[in-house]
Protein backbone atom coordinates (compact mmCIF):
# COMPACT_ATOMS: atom_id res chain seq x y z
CA UNK A 1 0.00 0.00 0.00
CA UNK A 2 0.97 3.48 -1.12
CA UNK A 3 0.78 6.37 1.34
CA UNK A 4 -2.09 8.11 0.13
CA UNK A 5 -3.99 4.09 0.34
CA UNK A 6 -2.47 4.30 4.06
CA UNK A 7 -3.64 7.71 4.87
CA UNK A 8 -7.32 6.96 3.28
CA UNK A 9 -7.83 3.90 5.74
CA UNK A 10 -6.47 5.85 8.88
CA UNK A 11 -8.68 8.96 8.06
CA UNK A 12 -11.80 6.59 7.86
CA UNK A 13 -11.40 5.42 11.61
CA UNK A 14 -12.94 8.14 13.61
CA UNK A 15 -10.59 8.83 16.35
CA UNK A 16 -11.70 11.57 18.03
CA UNK A 17 -10.29 11.72 21.41
CA UNK A 18 -13.77 11.23 23.18
CA UNK A 19 -13.83 7.53 21.12
CA UNK A 20 -11.68 4.83 21.21
CA UNK A 21 -8.91 4.35 19.00
CA UNK A 22 -8.52 0.43 18.88
CA UNK A 23 -10.09 -0.33 15.24
CA UNK A 24 -7.15 1.83 14.22
CA UNK A 25 -4.73 0.40 15.91
CA UNK A 26 -5.46 -2.72 15.59
CA UNK A 27 -5.59 -2.51 11.63
CA UNK A 28 -2.31 -1.19 12.52
CA UNK A 29 -1.04 -3.72 14.33
CA UNK A 30 -2.43 -6.42 11.61
CA UNK A 31 -0.32 -4.13 9.42
CA UNK A 32 2.84 -4.42 10.75
CA UNK A 33 2.22 -8.09 11.98
CA UNK A 34 1.75 -8.76 8.07
CA UNK A 35 5.55 -7.62 7.11
CA UNK A 36 6.72 -10.18 9.60
CA UNK A 37 6.97 -7.77 12.94
CA UNK A 38 6.03 -7.61 16.62
CA UNK A 39 4.36 -4.90 17.56
CA UNK A 40 3.05 -4.69 21.31
CA UNK A 41 0.30 -2.52 22.61
CA UNK A 42 0.28 -0.82 25.89
CA UNK A 43 -3.43 -0.06 26.89
CA UNK A 44 -5.29 2.67 28.93
CA UNK A 45 -7.10 1.34 32.35
CA UNK A 46 -10.29 1.46 30.63
CA UNK A 47 -9.11 -1.03 28.01
CA UNK A 48 -10.30 1.17 25.27
CA UNK A 49 -7.25 3.07 23.62
CA UNK A 50 -3.98 1.83 23.45
CA UNK A 51 -1.14 2.91 21.87
CA UNK A 52 1.54 0.73 19.66
CA UNK A 53 5.68 0.57 19.50
CA UNK A 54 7.53 -1.79 16.74
CA UNK A 55 11.28 -2.11 16.91
CA UNK A 56 12.24 -2.84 12.60
CA UNK A 57 16.22 -3.63 13.27
CA UNK A 58 18.44 -4.92 16.38
CA UNK A 59 16.97 -4.28 19.10
CA UNK A 60 19.92 -4.00 21.35
CA UNK A 61 21.06 -0.73 19.72
CA UNK A 62 20.63 2.96 20.01
CA UNK A 63 17.96 3.56 17.04
CA UNK A 64 15.69 6.27 15.86
CA UNK A 65 12.21 6.90 17.26
CA UNK A 66 9.40 8.08 14.81
CA UNK A 67 6.53 9.27 16.75
CA UNK A 68 3.06 10.27 16.22
CA UNK A 69 -0.71 10.03 18.06
CA UNK A 70 -3.94 8.62 16.44
CA UNK A 71 -6.57 10.36 17.68
CA UNK A 72 -8.10 13.72 16.20
CA UNK A 73 -10.29 16.65 17.29
CA UNK A 74 -13.67 16.30 17.23
CA UNK A 75 -15.53 17.51 13.64
CA UNK A 76 -19.02 19.06 15.63
CA UNK A 77 -19.79 22.62 14.79
CA UNK A 78 -17.56 22.89 11.72
CA UNK A 79 -18.54 23.46 7.95
CA UNK A 80 -16.95 20.85 5.94
CA UNK A 81 -17.58 20.75 2.76
CA UNK A 82 -17.11 16.61 2.56
CA UNK A 83 -17.16 13.97 4.71
CA UNK A 84 -14.82 14.28 7.25
CA UNK A 85 -13.52 10.55 8.06
CA UNK A 86 -13.27 10.40 3.82
CA UNK A 87 -10.16 10.84 2.57
CA UNK A 88 -10.87 13.91 -0.87
CA UNK A 89 -8.72 14.56 -3.16
CA UNK A 90 -8.68 17.89 -4.66
CA UNK A 91 -6.01 19.92 -6.34
CA UNK A 92 -3.19 18.65 -4.91
CA UNK A 93 -4.06 18.47 -1.74
CA UNK A 94 -5.99 15.17 0.53
CA UNK A 95 -9.23 16.90 3.32
CA UNK A 96 -9.86 14.78 5.94
CA UNK A 97 -10.06 15.33 9.86
CA UNK A 98 -6.70 14.18 10.44
CA UNK A 99 -4.83 14.21 7.25
CA UNK A 100 -2.22 17.01 8.36
CA UNK A 101 -2.46 16.75 12.66
CA UNK A 102 -0.89 13.83 12.25
CA UNK A 103 -2.37 11.24 9.81
CA UNK A 104 -0.29 12.05 7.06
CA UNK A 105 3.09 11.54 9.07
CA UNK A 106 1.76 8.15 10.52
CA UNK A 107 0.96 7.23 6.66
CA UNK A 108 4.39 8.22 5.43
CA UNK A 109 5.88 6.17 8.28
CA UNK A 110 4.06 3.21 7.73
CA UNK A 111 4.36 3.16 3.83
CA UNK A 112 8.08 2.97 4.43
CA UNK A 113 7.98 -0.30 6.53
CA UNK A 114 8.51 -3.04 3.80
CA UNK A 115 11.28 -0.89 2.52
CA UNK A 116 12.33 -0.63 6.33
CA UNK A 117 12.12 -4.71 6.64
CA UNK A 118 14.33 -5.03 3.45
CA UNK A 119 17.16 -2.70 4.23
CA UNK A 120 20.35 -4.15 6.21
CA UNK A 121 19.62 -1.39 9.39
CA UNK A 122 22.47 -1.27 11.86
CA UNK A 123 20.50 1.09 13.98
CA UNK A 124 16.51 0.45 14.89
CA UNK A 125 13.71 2.14 14.07
CA UNK A 126 11.42 2.17 16.09
CA UNK A 127 7.30 3.59 14.98
CA UNK A 128 5.48 5.03 18.33
CA UNK A 129 1.75 5.42 17.68
CA UNK A 130 -0.17 7.33 20.92
CA UNK A 131 -3.45 7.84 21.85
CA UNK A 132 -4.95 11.25 23.56
CA UNK A 133 -2.15 13.94 22.47
CA UNK A 134 -5.04 16.29 22.16
CA UNK A 135 -6.07 16.14 25.39
CA UNK A 136 -2.99 16.78 26.95
CA UNK A 137 -0.82 14.20 25.99
CA UNK A 138 -2.35 11.49 28.27
CA UNK A 139 -1.34 8.24 26.56
CA UNK A 140 1.83 8.36 25.22
CA UNK A 141 3.27 8.60 29.07
CA UNK A 142 2.23 4.90 29.88
CA UNK A 143 4.16 4.34 26.52
CA UNK A 144 7.11 6.00 27.79
CA UNK A 145 7.19 4.26 31.10
CA UNK A 146 7.19 0.84 29.06
CA UNK A 147 9.65 1.90 27.11
CA UNK A 148 12.02 3.01 30.08
CA UNK A 149 11.43 -0.22 31.55
CA UNK A 150 12.50 -2.57 29.10
CA UNK A 151 15.46 -0.30 28.49
CA UNK A 152 14.92 0.42 24.97
CA UNK A 153 17.84 2.32 23.72
CA UNK A 154 17.45 5.18 21.54
CA UNK A 155 19.53 7.91 19.85
CA UNK A 156 16.97 10.07 18.57
CA UNK A 157 13.26 11.22 17.80
CA UNK A 158 11.33 12.43 15.64
CA UNK A 159 8.14 13.83 16.51
CA UNK A 160 6.01 13.98 12.98
CA UNK A 161 3.73 16.90 14.43
CA UNK A 162 3.10 19.41 11.55
CA UNK A 163 5.80 21.51 10.41
CA UNK A 164 5.73 21.94 6.68
CA UNK A 165 8.56 19.66 7.41
CA UNK A 166 10.84 22.72 8.97
CA UNK A 167 12.65 21.31 11.88
CA UNK A 168 11.47 22.81 15.08
CA UNK A 169 13.84 22.86 18.21
CA UNK A 170 11.63 23.54 21.40
CA UNK A 171 8.17 23.97 22.40
CA UNK A 172 6.82 25.82 25.33
CA UNK A 173 5.51 24.43 28.48
CA UNK A 174 2.06 24.22 29.37
CA UNK A 175 0.04 24.12 32.65
CA UNK A 176 -4.01 24.28 32.34
CA UNK A 177 -6.02 23.39 35.52
CA UNK A 178 -9.85 24.50 36.13
CA UNK A 179 -11.04 26.77 39.19
CA UNK A 180 -14.08 26.23 40.77
CA UNK A 181 -15.01 29.07 43.60
CA UNK A 182 -17.81 27.73 46.21
CA UNK A 183 -19.29 31.13 47.97
CA UNK A 184 -22.48 31.83 49.57
CA UNK A 185 -26.12 32.27 47.91
CA UNK A 186 -28.59 34.77 48.75
CA UNK A 187 -31.19 37.52 47.15
CA UNK A 188 -29.31 40.42 45.26
CA UNK A 189 -30.54 43.10 47.36
CA UNK A 190 -28.80 41.41 50.18
CA UNK A 191 -25.75 41.04 48.16
CA UNK A 192 -23.28 41.77 50.63
CA UNK A 193 -24.95 39.19 53.27
CA UNK A 194 -23.70 36.51 50.44
CA UNK A 195 -20.22 35.75 48.69
CA UNK A 196 -20.35 36.17 45.28
CA UNK A 197 -18.33 33.66 43.60
CA UNK A 198 -18.38 35.21 40.27
CA UNK A 199 -17.16 38.17 41.76
CA UNK A 200 -14.18 36.46 43.22
CA UNK A 201 -13.33 34.37 39.95
CA UNK A 202 -13.77 37.68 38.10
CA UNK A 203 -11.04 39.10 40.16
CA UNK A 204 -8.75 35.67 39.31
CA UNK A 205 -9.04 36.52 35.84
CA UNK A 206 -8.00 39.61 36.06
CA UNK A 207 -4.77 39.03 37.98
CA UNK A 208 -4.17 35.98 35.25
CA UNK A 209 -4.16 38.89 32.79
CA UNK A 210 -1.66 41.40 34.93
CA UNK A 211 0.48 38.44 35.00
CA UNK A 212 0.14 37.48 31.14
CA UNK A 213 1.17 41.23 30.71
CA UNK A 214 4.60 40.70 33.07
CA UNK A 215 5.26 38.00 30.75
CA UNK A 216 5.03 39.81 27.52
CA UNK A 217 7.03 42.37 29.44
CA UNK A 218 9.47 39.35 30.10
CA UNK A 219 12.21 37.03 29.11
CA UNK A 220 11.61 36.80 24.96
CA UNK A 221 13.11 33.98 22.66
CA UNK A 222 12.83 35.24 19.08
CA UNK A 223 13.24 32.09 17.25
CA UNK A 224 9.51 30.91 18.42
CA UNK A 225 6.68 32.28 17.04
CA UNK A 226 5.08 33.66 19.99
CA UNK A 227 8.63 34.96 21.44
CA UNK A 228 7.57 35.04 24.59
CA UNK A 229 5.53 33.26 27.61
CA UNK A 230 1.66 33.77 27.99
CA UNK A 231 -1.32 33.63 30.43
CA UNK A 232 -5.14 33.10 29.51
CA UNK A 233 -8.51 32.61 30.50
CA UNK A 234 -10.44 30.35 28.20
CA UNK A 235 -13.76 29.34 29.90
CA UNK A 236 -15.87 31.54 32.68
CA UNK A 237 -19.27 29.88 33.91
CA UNK A 238 -21.31 30.76 36.61
CA UNK A 239 -24.70 32.86 38.13
CA UNK A 240 -28.25 31.33 37.69
CA UNK A 241 -30.34 34.80 37.76
CA UNK A 242 -29.76 38.21 38.16
CA UNK A 243 -31.55 38.92 41.21
CA UNK A 244 -29.71 35.81 43.17
CA UNK A 245 -26.10 36.20 43.85
CA UNK A 246 -24.25 33.01 42.57
CA UNK A 247 -22.40 30.71 44.92
CA UNK A 248 -20.86 28.92 42.33
CA UNK A 249 -18.25 30.05 39.37
CA UNK A 250 -15.61 27.75 37.85
CA UNK A 251 -13.15 28.94 35.00
CA UNK A 252 -10.30 27.20 32.92
CA UNK A 253 -6.69 28.80 32.36
CA UNK A 254 -3.66 28.16 31.30
CA UNK A 255 -0.09 29.29 30.92
CA UNK A 256 2.80 28.61 28.10
CA UNK A 257 5.84 29.27 29.09
CA UNK A 258 9.23 29.41 27.62
CA UNK A 259 11.26 26.36 28.14
CA UNK A 260 13.82 28.06 30.07
CA UNK A 261 11.33 29.71 32.30
CA UNK A 262 9.54 28.39 35.14
CA UNK A 263 6.24 27.12 34.83
CA UNK A 264 5.90 25.91 38.89
CA UNK A 265 6.80 29.92 39.41
CA UNK A 266 3.73 31.15 37.57
CA UNK A 267 1.33 28.26 38.69
CA UNK A 268 2.75 28.81 42.35
CA UNK A 269 1.94 33.05 41.85
CA UNK A 270 -1.64 32.31 41.01
CA UNK A 271 -2.17 29.97 43.48
CA UNK A 272 -0.73 31.98 46.31
CA UNK A 273 -2.73 34.95 44.83
CA UNK A 274 -5.87 32.64 45.01
CA UNK A 275 -5.23 31.06 49.13
CA UNK A 276 -3.70 34.23 50.39
CA UNK A 277 -5.89 36.88 49.42
CA UNK A 278 -9.09 35.46 47.79
CA UNK A 279 -10.58 32.88 49.91
CA UNK A 280 -9.52 34.80 53.43
CA UNK A 281 -12.04 37.55 52.22
CA UNK A 282 -14.46 34.95 51.12
CA UNK A 283 -14.27 33.22 54.03
CA UNK A 284 -14.95 36.53 56.54
CA UNK A 285 -18.61 36.23 55.79
CA UNK A 286 -18.77 32.30 54.74
CA UNK A 287 -16.28 30.11 56.50
CA UNK A 288 -16.94 26.90 54.24
CA UNK A 289 -16.47 29.26 51.14
CA UNK A 290 -13.76 27.66 49.02
CA UNK A 291 -11.44 27.81 46.39
CA UNK A 292 -10.41 24.53 44.35
CA UNK A 293 -7.84 24.24 41.52
CA UNK A 294 -8.26 20.91 39.63
CA UNK A 295 -5.29 19.96 37.31
CA UNK A 296 -6.39 19.87 33.67
CA UNK A 297 -3.13 19.28 31.86
CA UNK A 298 0.38 19.82 31.72
CA UNK A 299 2.77 18.97 29.28
CA UNK A 300 6.79 19.69 29.42
CA UNK A 301 9.13 21.77 27.29
CA UNK A 302 10.90 20.65 24.53
CA UNK A 303 14.01 22.70 24.20
CA UNK A 304 16.84 21.26 22.21
CA UNK A 305 20.32 22.89 21.42
CA UNK A 306 20.72 24.36 18.09
CA UNK A 307 24.04 22.43 17.49
CA UNK A 308 23.17 18.96 18.85
CA UNK A 309 23.71 16.16 17.03
CA UNK A 310 19.56 15.26 16.19
CA UNK A 311 19.51 19.29 15.11
CA UNK A 312 21.85 18.51 12.28
CA UNK A 313 20.98 14.88 11.49
CA UNK A 314 17.11 16.36 11.12
CA UNK A 315 18.22 19.13 9.17
CA UNK A 316 20.42 16.71 7.02
CA UNK A 317 17.61 14.32 6.76
CA UNK A 318 14.71 17.42 5.14
CA UNK A 319 17.22 18.69 3.55
CA UNK A 320 16.97 22.16 4.84
CA UNK A 321 19.08 24.47 6.70
CA UNK A 322 16.78 26.51 8.43
CA UNK A 323 15.17 25.77 12.35
CA UNK A 324 11.94 27.18 14.41
CA UNK A 325 11.12 27.25 18.09
CA UNK A 326 6.99 27.10 18.81
CA UNK A 327 3.82 27.76 21.62
CA UNK A 328 1.75 24.72 20.50
CA UNK A 329 2.63 21.75 22.47
CA UNK A 330 3.55 18.14 21.37
CA UNK A 331 4.91 14.65 22.90
CA UNK A 332 8.40 15.66 22.07
CA UNK A 333 9.14 17.06 25.92
CA UNK A 334 7.63 13.84 26.97
CA UNK A 335 10.42 12.20 24.95
CA UNK A 336 12.89 14.56 26.04
CA UNK A 337 12.46 14.51 30.13
CA UNK A 338 11.02 10.53 30.33
CA UNK A 339 13.47 9.07 28.03
CA UNK A 340 16.06 11.35 28.11
CA UNK A 341 15.91 11.01 24.46
CA UNK A 342 17.11 13.88 21.80
CA UNK A 343 13.93 14.94 20.29
CA UNK A 344 12.59 17.42 17.39
CA UNK A 345 9.80 18.17 15.70
CA UNK A 346 9.63 17.62 12.04
CA UNK A 347 6.41 16.49 10.14
CA UNK A 348 4.80 17.30 6.98
CA UNK A 349 1.54 19.96 6.68
CA UNK A 350 0.91 22.97 8.12
CA UNK A 351 -0.20 23.46 11.63
CA UNK A 352 -2.36 26.18 9.85
CA UNK A 353 -4.78 23.64 8.88
CA UNK A 354 -4.82 21.77 11.84
CA UNK A 355 -8.40 21.77 13.33
CA UNK A 356 -9.99 23.30 10.58
CA UNK A 357 -12.64 22.55 8.69
CA UNK A 358 -11.52 21.36 5.63
CA UNK A 359 -8.22 19.73 7.11
CA UNK A 360 -5.95 18.63 4.33
CA UNK A 361 -2.36 18.07 3.70
CA UNK A 362 -0.67 18.71 0.71
CA UNK A 363 0.33 15.83 -1.39
CA UNK A 364 4.11 17.45 -1.97
CA UNK A 365 4.68 17.64 1.85
CA UNK A 366 4.14 14.03 1.79
CA UNK A 367 6.44 13.25 -1.07
CA UNK A 368 9.06 15.14 1.39
CA UNK A 369 8.32 13.16 3.99
CA UNK A 370 8.87 10.26 2.23
CA UNK A 371 12.11 11.09 1.15
CA UNK A 372 13.28 12.13 5.02
CA UNK A 373 12.16 8.68 5.64
CA UNK A 374 14.21 7.67 2.90
CA UNK A 375 16.92 9.14 3.85
CA UNK A 376 16.85 7.89 7.99
CA UNK A 377 16.94 4.41 6.59
CA UNK A 378 19.89 5.21 4.76
CA UNK A 379 21.45 6.27 7.78
CA UNK A 380 20.39 3.61 9.81
CA UNK A 381 22.15 1.51 7.12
Amino acid sequence: MNTQEILSKLVSFDTVSARSNLPLIDWVEAYLKSHGLAPFKVFDETGEKANLFVTIGPEDQPGYILSGHTDVVPVDGQDWTQDPFTLTERDGKLFGRGACDMKGFLACCLAKVPEMVKAPLKKPLHIAFSHDEEVGCIGVRALLQELKDKGVPAEACFVGEPTDMQVVLAHKSKASYRVEFTGLSCHSSLAPHGVNAVHYAARFVTKIEEMARALADGPRDDLFDLPFSTAHTGVLRGGTALNIVPDHCELMFEFRVLPRESLAACVEEIKRYAMEELLPEMRQTHPEANIEFIPYSEIPGLDTAEDAPVTSLAKRLAGRNDIAKVAYGTEGGLFQTMLGVPTVVVGPGSIEQAHKPDEFVRISELEKCGRFLDQLIETAC
